[in-house]
């Protein structure tokens, strides 16, 4: 059978691995290769340039600067974006050539009709693999193990809360399908965070604007979310050196080498480390996603834009999706993230209704584990677009494929052959 390469293709983070096509054991996902999406330039030393899983071989990770191929939820620089593709379709890492290989990548959601049918060039006419099928994250959700429950039947609707890099994304499904008019976005992701808690560490303590890298770590090995904001914001008030709050965190120091980390209660120190203290700064950081009003976004957090998503569905299923919400991305990772989330969204739903909330130990991975499973079902060679379909109908061919936010229009659909061949 052809094999299929899964490519998650997060703004952040991709997520990739090879489905050979048979079907592994329930529960036994192969492991994922995690590459940061970005081309990564140091400015000291030697002032070298990481493409994408080049960043491995970087030893001095101080003032990096950052090309992102993602810009606000969406591919704008392509040139970037090819260029850590291009590291990753090769034999080498596939195990044979792209034409004789399937792709499943996934895309944002309300993706542009543009940017899609640069997608389908790249693939067909670049890469020329043989077949490729598009999708979104949400949408690969229920073919993986997040709802699972012993002897119990999968959920037919589902609520999937996707806090990634750029966004945080509501996606209700109902049997698989997107309910594309009940999707709704929260402007505050992963990026937003990190930048956020850049500005505060520099405001109170060393300045760190150039160094991204760095806060990215601290943010995620001190920031958690509150359960009881105003309580804690008081306890750092009345004694802001001194209170069980307070992280100190041990910047790194490349020249030994010696990497970032928080301290241990009671580890000796020496003249050299240099520590940022993380007061309240820990909490006030995560507690954007539920009060986006805090740094003057006007939306709504992440339980009342939850709640709004189902209100739209129709009202005889709401039960069934305040019952059935699955938490992915790694902006839901922060400790305490599911248990203020469901403190909330109790006191949102009627009272009849039970809310659970489903989250995996690993939640970056739910919707590349989900696509690997969909890359071993028999469906899956049903729902891709062949390069031959391609160079007949051009991306006219994905349109009428590949499910997505925007309605069809068959007359469009009725065009003359494109591409290369």
């Amino acid at each position: 059978m052809r094999p299929v390469l899964v490519l998650d293709n997060g703004a952040h983070t991709i997520k990739m691995g090879i489905s050979s096509g048979q079907t592994e054991p329930h529960g036994i996902t192969r492991s994922a290769r995690l590459i940061m999406n970005a081309v990564v330039r140091s400015t000291k030393g030697e002032k070298a340039t990481y493409v994408g899983q080049e960043i491995r071989h970087c030893r001095d990770f101080s003032s990096l600067h950052f090309r992102l191929p993602f810009e606000k939820g969406f591919i704008v620089d392509w040139d970037a974006q090819k260029a850590i593709w291009d590291d990753l379709f090769t034999p080498k890492i596939i195990g044979t050539e792209p034409t004789s290989a399937s792709l499943l990548i996934t895309e944002p959601y309300f993706d542009l009709p543009n940017i899609q049918d640069v997608y389908d060039q790249f693939v067909f006419e670049e890469y020329e693999f043989h077949s490729y099928f598009r999708c979104t994250p949400a949408s690969m959700i229920p073919y993986g193990q997040l709802y699972d429950r012993p002897n119990l039947p999968a959920p037919q609707c589902i609520i999937v809360v996707d806090s990634g890099f750029s966004f945080t994304h509501v996606v209700p499904l109902i049997n698989g399908s997107i309910a594309w008019n009940a999707v709704k976005r929260l402007d505050v992701g992963g990026k937003l965070l990190t930048n956020h808690l850049k500005e505060l560490v520099s405001f109170r303590h060393y300045d760190m604007m150039k160094e991204t890298y760095i806060i990215n770590d601290v943010k995620e090995r001190c920031c958690y979310v509150s359960q009881n904001f105003s309580r804690e914001l008081g306890i750092c008030r009345e004694n802001p050196t001194n209170n069980p709050i307070v992280q100190e965190y041990i910047l790194p120091d490349y020249s030994i080498p010696r990497p970032g980390r928080v301290r241990k209660p009671d580890e000796p120190l020496d003249d050299s480390c240099q520590i940022l203290y993380m007061n309240n700064e820990r909490f006030s950081v995560p507690e954007v996603l539920f009060r986006p009003d805090d740094i003057g976004l006007e939306q709504s957090g992440v339980a009342a834009t939850i709640a709004h998503s189902i209100s739209i569905l129709p009202e005889d299923l709401q039960g069934m999706f305040w019952s059935h919400i699955g938490l992915i991305g790694g902006s839901t990772k922060f400790p305490g993230f599911r248990e203020r989330l469901l403190s909330e969204l109790r006191m949102l739903a009627p009272v009849d209704c039970q809310v659970e909330i489903y989250q995996s130990s690993e939640p970056i991975l739910d919707a590349y584990r989900g696509a690997l499973a969909f890359a071993q079902r028999p469906e899956f060679q049903q729902s891709v677009v062949t390069r031959a379909e391609y160079q007949e109908m051009g991306s006219n061919a994905c349109r009428r494929k590949f499910r997505d936010w925007k309605p069809i229009d068959e007359e469009s659909m009725k065009t003359k052959p494109v591409g290369r061949g």
